[in-house]
Formats: structure tokens, C-alpha cells, sequence
């Protein structure tokens, strides 16, 4: 199998592929208490969206995340409340070498885990705090990497760099075109990188930062460098953590799909809110029917990552939802950045009372929780109206009003 069919589908020609995450920085450079790999951004851990990242991938058979020893418990409790599957957490050392050596005892050696993993055939090891990576590039370092037995990512330089004399002036600059910013993901041959990793000296394991150039030095494996794209920068200082919440929310409201039923009412306010938001704000809306064999909708789903509104008149609808929810986990959506699903429930009886009720609430409530930990976030919406279609006010005037009247704009 080749890669580039989608997270859900094929990847690259290894069985199997195997992560590790060092997670041990302490924040120093980020001037806050709460190590950068823990702090929230849109309320998530930013260590969870890059898990999320790689367990997108199918092809990714395991994520080793490795955390100082102090953060244990905490990571636990990130996997448990986002729902992480694939993971496992590993005690790290006190440099970043010695805690991706630690990653890749656990397929090697037996006292770094109660039974040894699987030897995966390549590793990729990415930064925890760099949460902003595609498949596209995991896939061409890894099969770089079979090729050449190393690979990495790297960016053009912005800065020039110089060197200083021991006075403190300049004794030389490099000539800018010639070198690259080494970036992550990298990815090796296992035995590749943990041969060289074992034969590092302790200065090495201490004060050294590039995987590339242990595989180069200690196995004379020349590593294949892969051109990157802009958004593999690692989140270190505070204002990083603005910029990567700005691109999240940025991500938000890209495209908007509504979604409504074959009902003539309803499909009627779904034609009414697509030309109300096309009208009132830049973002694409498609109406289509939600049905098990919408044809339509996966092919959306399998393309573009979309917001949704979903339009019915039934009373509790969350098994729709759900169904929608369901087909989205099951599409090849890499959902990295946050996904918004409103559930609009049309009253349109003129009799009967339309309200839910505080044990339905409960369940919506429940129900919205457990999707949000994979990052899809669910809101509710409920409409009651007297048959407007019916007393003639058919048009787009009662849909802006009610907009307009509650702040939805």
C-alpha cells in the first residue's frame, strides 16, 4: 500500500509504524508554570492535539509520549478525559536524547515495559509541542526514511546565522542559502536510531538536540532531508501559544455544511439559513439530506473539513446527531482542529407544547461532552414557532428577525 489516500486509508508500505513524542520540557523558555506541552489552548491540552494528530493516522500502530516523571499522572489524565487510543506514557530522562532513548526501549528492552511492543520497522519522532502536523509530510519522511534509513523535515532559514569570538564580536556569518532549519517530524529505521543511541556518550546524551546527526555520526547514515511546510514550528515562547490558538480559530468556521431533512418545512429553512449566511458572511453552505446512505454527505465528509448544521423538526433528534457524529469518525476527516456541530429543533405545532425536558437535557448535556473529546464540539438550538410557512410570512424576514433577535449573527 502506498501512502495518500487519507488518514483512515493506506499509508506507507511498513508494518509497522511506530511514534514517539518527547513531552519532558519544563517551560522554562515559555515563563509559565505549566510546562507549554500542558497549557490549554481553546481549553485542550496543546500535548493532546498532537496525539490527536498521529492517531488520526491509521497507519500509525502506537504513540509512545514520553514525560518526566512528575507529569505521570497528568498525562494519564489527558488520555483518559480526550479519549486517546494507541498511547502509552513513558518516564523520560533528564535531557531530550536520554528521553527518546527511553521511547524506544519499550520495542527493545524489558524493563521499560511489562511486555515488549512490536519493533516497528520505522519510527518517527515529532516534538509534542508541534501539533500542527499533516499526514502528507509524516508519510514522506517515513518512507524517506525506508529508503535512506533517516529522514527529516526542514524549513529555509529566516535569520542569518553568525558566530561570535570570544570578545564578544563577530568572527563569522554562513551564507544563508547554503544551510536549513532542521524541523520535526524525523523518522528512522528502528534499529537505525536505537543502535545509535546506544553506542552515544554521555556528552552526547546530555547536551546534544539532533537525532539526524546521531544517525549520521554513530551508523554513517546520511539522512534524506525532506522540504517542509510553514506550520511544523514548535511551540516555545508564550506568544507561540496566541499564534497556535489563533490558527485554531482561525480553522473554526472555515466552511459551514447545512444539513436539513426531505420534509418541505424543513428543507425550506434550510434553503432560507444557506442564503442567510451566504449572504451575511464569507463561508461556503451546502443543504443535503442526512440519511445512512447519503452518498452526498460522505463524499463531503471525505473531502473538506466542514461545520455543520443540522436542521429537523423532531422533537429529540440526538440519535440524528450521533449518526452524523458516527459518520464523521469514520470518514477521513484529520480532525486537528476543533469541529462545530449545531443541532437546530424545529417547533412547529401550533398545540403542543415544544420544551425538553431536564432528564433529555441531561442526556444532550452527556451526550456533548463525550464528543467534545473528540474535538467535536455539539450545541443545541431549539426554535418554536406558529406555522409561519402557512400564515403567509414565507420568506426570508422571519429567519433574519429571529437571527438578528438573538445575537446569532
Amino acid at each position: 500500500m502506498e501512502p495518500g489516500s487519507g488518514s483512515g486509508g493506506a499509508g506507507p508500505a511498513v508494518t509497522p509504524v511506530a511514534a514517539v513524542l518527547p513531552a519532558g520540557g519544563s517551560g522554562e523558555r515559555l515563563g509559565s508554570a505549566t510546562p507549554k506541552q500542558f497549557c490549554a489552548v481553546q481549553g485542550r491540552p496543546l500535548v493532546s492535539y498532537t496525539v490527536r494528530a498521529m492517531e488520526r493516522i491509521s497507519w500509525i500502530s502506537k504513540i509512545i509520549v514520553v514525560v518526566s516523571p512528575e507529569n505521570i499522572e497528568t498525562m494519564k489524565s489527558i488520555i483518559e478525559k480526550y479519549g486517546h487510543e494507541r498511547v502509552m506514557i513513558v518516564e523520560g530522562g533528564i535531557t531530550r536524547h536520554r528521553s527518546i532513548f527511553n521511547g524506544l526501549k519499550v520495542f527493545a528492552e524489558n524493563e521499560f515495559s511489562n511486555h515488549l511492543l512490536q519493533k516497528p520497522e520505522v519510527v518517527i519522532i515529532h516534538d509534542a509541542v508541534r501539533p500542527f502536523v499533516e499526514e502528507d509530510i509524516l508519510s514522506k519522511v517515513v518512507l524517506a526514511a525506508k529508503e535512506h534509513g533517516a529522514a527529516g523535515a526542514i524549513r529555509p532559514l529566516v535569520s542569518t546565522v553568525i558566530a561570535s569570538a570570544a570578545d564578544g564580536c563577530l568572527d563569522h556569518s554562513l551564507e544563508r542559502a547554503r544551510y536549513r532549519a532542521s524541523e520535526m517530524p524525523q523518522a528512522f529505521l528502528f534499529d537505525v536510531i536505537y543502535e545509535a543511541y546506544q553506542q552515544c556518550t554521555d556528552y552526547d546524551l546530555d547536551y546534544g538536540t539532533e537525532c539526524l546527526h546521531l544517525a549520521l555520526k554513530y551508523c554513517n547514515t546520511n539522512a534524506k532531508l525532506v522540504e517542509g511546510t510553514a506550520d511544523l514550528w514548535k511551540v516555545t515562547y508564550k506568544r507561540d501559544l496566541y499564534a497556535a490558538e489563533s490558527i485554531i480559530k482561525d480553522n473554526l468556521s472555515q466552511q459551514v455544511c447545512v444539513i436539513t431533512y426531505v420534509k418541505e418545512a424543513v428543507a425550506q429553512v434550510g434553503f432560507l439559513l444557506h442564503e442567510y449566511l451566504k449572504s451575511q458572511i464569507k463561508v461556503e453552505a451546502v443543504s443535503v439530506s442526512l440519511s445512512k446512505s447519503d452518498s452526498h454527505l460522505q463524499d463531503l465528509f471525505s473531502g473538506q473539513c466542514y461545520n455543520f448544521v443540522c436542521i429537523n423538526d423532531k422533537k429529540y433528534a440526538i440519535q440524528e446527531t450521533q449518526q452524523l457524529v458516527d459518520m464523521l469518525e469514520k470518514s477521513n476527516i484529520p480532525l486537528l482542529y476543533p469541529v462545530v456541530l449545531i443541532s437546530v429543533h424545529l417547533g412547529v405545532s401550533e398545540n403542543i407544547s415544544f420544551s425538553i425536558g431536564m432528564e433529555e437535557l441531561t442526556r444532550i448535556k452527556k451526550f456533548a461532552r463525550e464528543v467534545k473529546k473528540k474535538n467535536i464540539l455539539v450545541y443545541g438550538l431549539l426554535i418554536q414557532y406558529k406555522n409561519l410557512f402557512n400564515s403567509g410570512w414565507y420568506g426570508g424576514s422571519w429567519l433574519s428577525a429571529y437571527l438578528n433577535g438573538n445575537g446569532l449573527q
